[in-house]
């Protein structure tokens, strides 16, 4: 007799939202999460609330968080991904799988990562994408960095100006977040709440958030290197505002991160980190048959895989 299955069933992946549909983030800290159905249900001293998974992109669970296994059955199941994060985001020390479950854009990115002729072109596609009314390609890689490093500066001398908010540097310690300066407290908050978001892009399409092109030599070199594309357009401004608006405030970090995910939405960052991964990855929009997996030959391409192959001896040929 079978046993009587309980709860809602493992989605198929034509039923889950897309990528670019989600709510960007969800950060959570000292709290207790189950499953019930298809929502994940998080329980804390303010009382109960479900989430359903398959709407967020990625949770960032915080210190004091307990998660039972079958709501890591559902998350892994939505194909949401989780980051383990400490105090305030400050930190990531492990992440979950992704949402697709192709390798076509990994297998792009490894092949454009290894060679350093292509590996050039998609750094120079990313600092063309801060400096679209100026012609980049001509320029080296020092260049590139020169450059991006005076725009930068640029950015965080007109948001003190408009913000009147003083500053000298970014400085912060990762152990300990209330040391930093207001506005150092509300950038680390930002920047973080964006490199989940990246993270959360790129393992749902499949890439790998190790191989980067502009950094490199960490698990998350990519994470950089894309989140660095957005930037000045969210996490600065969007600091320098929660300084201007609640300075010595202690939850200015929780602020931040709820005002970037205002950001987030209204922005529609969702959808162009999307179209941006695919396009410096030079892969299309076509959808993929995430299921289908091949066996590769050296010599007669791409072979299907689950036929019984024979050793070919001197009989058989």
């Amino acid at each position: 007799m079978m046993k009587k299955k309980i709860g809602a069933k493992k989605p198929e992946l034509s039923e889950l939202g897309r990528v670019r549909d989600r709510i960007s983030f969800l950060y959570l800290e000292h709290a207790k999460l189950n499953r019930q159905d298809s929502a994940i249900q998080v329980l804390d001293q303010r009382g109960i609330v479900c989430i359903p998974a398959a709407m967020i992109s990625v949770l960032m669970l915080g210190p004091g968080v307990d998660v039972t296994h079958r709501a890591m059955e559902l998350i892994g199941d939505t194909g949401t991904g989780v980051v383990w994060v400490g105090e305030q985001g400050v930190r990531e020390y492990a992440h979950g799988r992704a949402l697709n479950h192709s390798s076509r854009l990994l297998q792009a990115q490894a092949k454009l990562v290894s060679n350093q002729r292509t590996r050039v072109a998609v750094a120079r596609k990313m600092y063309q994408m801060r400096f679209p009314d100026q012609d980049v390609s001509g320029l080296s890689m020092q260049e590139l960095r020169g450059k991006e490093g005076a725009r930068v500066r640029n950015v965080y001398r007109e948001q003190s100006l408009k913000t009147h908010v003083a500053w000298t540097r970014r400085t912060y310690d990762p152990n300990n977040f209330e040391s930093g300066t207001p506005i150092n407290q509300a950038l680390t908050a930002a920047h973080q709440a964006l490199y989940g978001l990246s993270y959360s892009v790129i393992v749902a399409l499949g890439a790998s958030p190790g191989l980067g092109f502009v950094h490199t030599g960490h698990d998350l070199a990519f994470v950089y290197d894309f989140a660095d594309l957005y930037k000045a357009d969210t996490s600065i401004p969007v600091a320098f505002q929660m300084a201007a608006q609640y300075g010595e405030d202690k939850d200015i970090g929780s602020k931040t991160r709820l005002a970037m995910r205002d950001a987030f939405r209204d922005g529609k960052l969702l959808v162009r980190m999307v179209a941006d991964l695919k396009t410096l990855m030079g892969v299309t929009d076509e959808v993929d048959e995430a299921d289908l997996v091949n066996l590769w030959d050296d010599k007669l391409g791409l072979q299907k895989m689950g036929v019984q192959y024979q050793e070919v001896g001197e009989d058989d040929r």
